[in-house]
């Protein structure tokens, strides 16, 4: 068994590693600076690395004092948030940060609904949107969590982790009104003669329509592929382009006059969209709180989508 280390190294170490200079490291956790060289020593002798070389009149972090640093500092971030955890949990006095990772097509639909909600709740507390697709930000149950929350669809590599549904979307299909398309919609035959821009929700796998036409025994070959819904358009204006992006995006901002939405020429199916996070997450107050929020205003969007009797 690994010997275990005084946990409260863990300080010392992330301030050590992040200075680089044992006396700033010292001032910064309130010890003298013999102190600190006699931790980092401890640290040396239980990694069985130097840490930090001297490289002339500086010192630099070894491979393994690279590594060390992002993990210090991530344990660090979580060790904060679990004694900080209560029972209750006040939104109204809170200073907590909540960070969620979302695709910009999430942050434009949901977004600003959600960040005036919060605020109202939660006047001192930060909400931070971190864009979906970062390595990160895709935990597995044994990982380490690195956000609050996810918003994705079903289907996604989420597979396993608490989830909520939120709300449903459709596809639609984006044209210039010079496209012959704009007044004669194609059909699934003419989807490989068509010049396609198409987004994903994760830049690190091939994108998800191609894979659902895959599925149904259709192809086709984009000319361009961006994990940015909300440029799409741009791409579209002017050209003979096709884009398939959700509804509601195009309904959420201002789109060119020269654009035209028209159905999607395929069976793309629905848009399921869902918060998942963390099961660490499950039983905290403070993300109770979150998941309640951000579902009501999800329910909203949905409320306000629904047509009038």
């Amino acid at each position: 068994m690994v010997a275990r280390p005084d946990l409260n190294l863990l300080v010392a170490l992330h301030a050590l590693l992040d200075e680089r200079h044992v006396s700033r490291a010292a001032e910064r956790i309130g010890v003298t600076q013999p102190a600190a060289s006699a931790m980092l020593g401890r640290l040396r002798r239980h990694f069985d690395d130097e840490l930090l070389e001297r490289v002339g009149n500086r010192y630099q972090l070894t491979p393994l004092g690279a590594q060390l640093q992002d993990q210090a500092g991530s344990v660090l971030e979580l060790s904060d948030r679990l004694f900080a955890t209560k029972s209750q949990f006040e939104p109204a006095t809170s200073e907590r940060e909540f960070v969620l990772s979302v695709a910009d097509y999430t942050a434009a639909v949901l977004g600003p609904e959600l960040l005036d909600a919060f605020e109202r709740q939660a006047p001192r507390a930060t909400l931070r949107f971190r864009r979906l697709g970062m390595p990160e930000t895709y935990p597995g149950e044994d990982a380490e969590p690195t956000v609050d929350g996810l918003i994705a669809p079903h289907g996604s590599l989420f597979h396993g982790m608490p989830n909520l549904p939120l709300f449903t979307d459709e596809w639609v299909a984006l044209v210039d009104h010079g496209n012959p398309a704009a007044d004669n919609p194609p059909s699934a035959e003419d989807l490989a003669d068509l010049n396609w821009v198409l987004g994903q929700f994760d830049p690190h796998n091939a994108p998800f329509m191609l894979q659902r036409l895959t599925e149904t025994g259709r192809q086709l070959r984009p000319h361009a592929v961006t994990d940015s819904f909300l440029a799409l358009p741009l791409y579209i204006t002017g050209t003979d382009r096709i884009a398939v992006l959700q509804r509601r995006l195009t309904e959420a901002m201002p789109l060119p006059p020269a654009l035209r939405v028209i159905p999607c020429p395929f069976d793309a199916g629905p848009i399921n969209e869902a918060l998942w996070w963390h099961p660490v997450h499950t039983h905290d107050a403070g993300h109770r709180w979150l998941r309640t929020l951000i579902q009501d205003t999800a329910r909203h969007l949905d409320r306000d989508a629904e047509p009038a009797h």
